[in-house]
This record gives structure tokens, sequence and C-alpha cells, in this order.
């Protein structure tokens, strides 16, 4: 059972490793669901924090349809972090009509084939989660951040209960949005799934992890058995 943690600042990745998270998906604008974090303070932080570091690869926040020069962002902002040594990227693209882009996706993991990735909520956005786990799968993508196409992981829990049974154990169903202390026993019960997602944040007036909130997210995870 592991928790991937959101990080918008260096103190929240931090944080998240002393709480024992398993994995850190970091980003910088909170305000928009995360964008492409700075270069040189994502090196910085590999050498610094031991578990995963897994930067968030979207040019701006808005939709996900990107044009050519935001596409050539994705890849090139690929390149830089894989040559890091990171060993992970979060990203999504999707098509005009909301379906995700299975090309675009493939492509990246054929440029990228040594890294692990995750297709971010973009996920949430598709008219029809069955389809879209089908292109996630085909296109080689390892894991899926998904509240299950509803505002919040706890809300989505039917839907990420048929998701993680559609997996085939292919794919890493990830549930996240809104996972909290209060309601992660509830939400790994009626999921099945084994990867969660959390940024931590209690406090709304600051982007930092809380770690108390963390620790007993993981705490909890810890003392059930998959």
């Amino acid at each position: 059972m592991l928790l991937e943690v959101c990080a918008y600042n260096a103190e929240s990745c931090r944080i998240a490793e002393r709480a024992g998270a398993g994995r850190i998906e970091f980003c910088f604008s909170p305000e928009v669901g995360g964008t492409t974090p700075d270069f040189e303070l994502t090196k910085q932080l590999i050498q610094e924090i031991k578990i995963p570091i897994y930067p968030i690869v979207r040019p701006r926040g808005g939709d996900f349809c990107y044009n050519t020069e935001e596409w050539a962002h994705i890849v090139d902002a690929t390149a830089a972090f894989a040559a890091m040594g990171l060993k992970g990227i979060s990203t999504g693209v999707a098509l005009p009509d909301g379906r995700i882009d299975g090309a675009r996706m493939h492509e990246l993991r054929n440029q990228f084939p040594q890294l692990d990735i995750t297709c971010h909520k973009v996920f949430d956005l598709v008219p029809n989660g069955f389809e879209a786990l089908e292109t996630l799968r085909q296109a080689g993508v390892n894991r899926v951040l998904t509240s299950g196409l509803h505002p919040t992981a706890l809300k989505g829990v039917a839907m990420l209960y048929e998701l993680v049974a559609a997996s085939r154990q292919e794919i890493i169903i990830m549930p996240g949005g809104s996972v909290r202390s209060g309601n992660i026993l509830e939400i790994a019960r009626m999921t099945g799934a084994s990867e969660f997602h959390s940024s931590g944040i209690v406090d709304k007036s600051t982007a930092t992890a809380d770690y108390n909130e963390l620790k007993s997210i993981v705490d909890t995870l810890h003392s059930l058995k998959r």
C-alpha cells in the first residue's frame, strides 16, 4: 500500500518523505492543479530526497488539448527529467472531444521506454472511463490518477472499484481527489486499490503538506493488507 504525495513546493517534498510516503508528484501552480516544476529545483531535490519524485509535465493550466508548441514542451521537459535520472513523470493529453489522445501518449511511451508514466486527472474529464482506460493500457501507460470521474475519490468509489477490476492488474488505478486521513480507510476498502494520492494540505491558506495528516494516511495504509 503506497501513498503518493502531490507536492507543490520543496518543503512538501521533505514532509512527504519524513511522513513515510512512497512517492512524490512534484509540480508548481496549485491554483490550476499543477504545472511543470522548475528544472533546477527538481534537480536539487532529487539529490536530497530519497523516495521517487515524479514531476508533472504540463505546460499550462486549463484544458489538456495541446498545440504543437505545447506538445513540444511536454516532450522536451520529459527528456530533461529523464536526463536527470528520474524514474517517472505524470502527464496527460486530450483530444478536442475530451477523449484521451492515445497517439501522443503512445509516442511519449516510445520515446521514453525507461520511464514510469502516470496519466494524471485529465482522465476524469473523459466521456467514457473504460474506453479511456483501454486507450491508456494500449499506449503503455503504467498508472492512472483518478477520482473515478467524480469530484472526489470518495464520491467516485463505485467507479474506482470498477476501474480497478477492469485494469486486470495491467495498469495501476490510483485514487486521488480529496483523499484525507478521515476517508482513506473507506476509500481503500471500497476500491481495492493499492496506491493512493493526496496533497496532505489541511490549511487552505497554504500550499504546503501537513506532516500529521500525511503520517496518519500512511499509518492507515500500512495497517491494511492487500
